[in-house]
């Protein structure tokens, strides 16, 4: 029977195990959107995953929900991850570079005065918006979402440009691929939902309208990395940013399709409902898997015990792990030895310093971690 302590191969990227980091937006980035060298260590401490997937990474400056995330649409940019990957791949790693665009998600004051942008404008739940700011006093606060305005056709053709660029940014910092954030109602879900998106250009009124940003934004990705190195986050059924999709079964099985068709390496369920009580992954899966052939990861709420379940039972291949993650950096070990299990502590998820980012406990001393996965690379080689 599959163990999530199993090696997977994911077409041609051999992963050490099926535990993978979710991606985790903590906002250590300077002002500029710079990755800053504490996340080398951050990162590096959580390598033993089979694939870290970073936390979400703006491709523009026109994109801002969280104050001080890292973008990487410039050089400084690129060279912040750059010292990133080289740390995590230094001990055995392996990550990849969650893209993200915000759209309607955002706040004229985090965003140097500009407006977000969305599919149409649609600002009737603008406190349902989850938009965070660093305050002057240092502390990180949830702040008010201020109202968008409808894209240009000229804007979604300069987004599109803006997710190939990332890609090819993400490459030369050394990532070893990159992950389409589609999810929890940021741009791309919200051109999928009939409720946001009110275009009747191209991009609008049918599902397969609705879906052709999605399509454009795959084909300039994977002009930039071959589309084994891709995998793409969808959550259809989550209310996280009030998307509203009336329909999620049917979306979710297009979406499947359609990502299915530039033979990616995997299609990443987030259930972030499961986090309200109300998971909706075996739905989920019902609806993706006559569609889509790749891997499939499954994250929201899974437990190492019911992730076992999950990958042993052939439902899934992988569980992505966010806050077991984020409080354990050895997940992988203290699941082989079924625990004990740090607990996430509220302090400092989101801005901050080292406390409740680098400072949980391990098993083991980092330097003899360090020496176990050099000794297992050169026994692969």
């Amino acid at each position: 029977m599959t163990s999530l302590l199993d090696m997977i191969d994911l077409k041609g990227l051999k992963l050490k195990n099926r535990v993978i980091m979710a991606p985790l937006t903590r906002s250590r980035a300077d002002s500029e959107g710079v990755p800053q060298p504490i996340s080398q260590t951050y990162y590096a401490q959580r390598a033993s995953a089979g694939l870290i997937i970073t936390e979400a990474t703006n491709i523009t400056a026109k994109s801002c929900a969280f104050e001080r995330a890292p973008g990487i649409y410039s050089a400084a940019q690129v060279n912040g991850w750059r010292s990133i990957t080289t740390a995590v791949h230094r001990v055995g790693g392996a990550i990849f570079v969650q893209l993200w665009h915000c759209g309607r998600v955002g706040s004229d004051a985090i965003l140097n005065g500009q407006q977000p942008l969305s599919p149409s404008g649609v600002n009737d739940d603008l406190d349902t918006l989850q938009v965070w700011g660093l305050m002057a006093n240092g502390r990180y606060a949830r702040i008010a979402a201020t109202p968008s305005r409808e894209m240009t056709t000229d804007e979604i053709a300069e987004a599109v440009a803006d997710y190939g660029r990332a890609t090819a940014n993400a490459v030369k910092a050394g990532a070893d691929g990159v992950e389409v954030h589609a999810a929890n109602g940021y741009l791309l879900q919200q051109f999928m939902s009939p409720t946001l998106n009110l275009r009747t250009d191209s991009y609008g009124g049918s599902l397969e309208n609705r879906l052709r940003l999605l399509k454009e934004v795959m084909e300039a990705v994977c002009s930039h990395i071959e589309p084994s190195r891709v995998g793409v986050r969808i959550s259809p059924y989550a209310l996280y940013n009030n998307p509203r999709d009336p329909d999620p079964d049917r979306t979710a099985s297009a979406v499947a399709r359609l990502l299915d068709s530039f033979n990616i390496a995997y299609l990443h369920l987030a259930d972030t409902n499961a986090w309200a009580g109300e998971p909706d992954l075996p739905r989920f899966v019902a609806a993706v898997n006559p569609y889509f052939r790749g891997s499939l990861i499954a994250n929201g709420g899974i437990s190492p015990i019911a992730g076992e379940a999950l990958v042993g039972g052939d439902v899934i291949d992988m569980v992505a792990f966010g806050r077991p993650f984020l409080a354990n950096p050895d997940l992988p070990q203290r699941i082989s030895r079924g625990g004990p299990y740090n607990q996430p502590r509220p302090i400092g998820w989101y801005g901050g310093t080292e406390e409740g980012y680098i400072d949980y406990p391990t098993l083991m001393p980092a330097y003899v971690l360090q020496a176990c996965s050099r000794n297992r690379t050169r026994l692969r080689t």
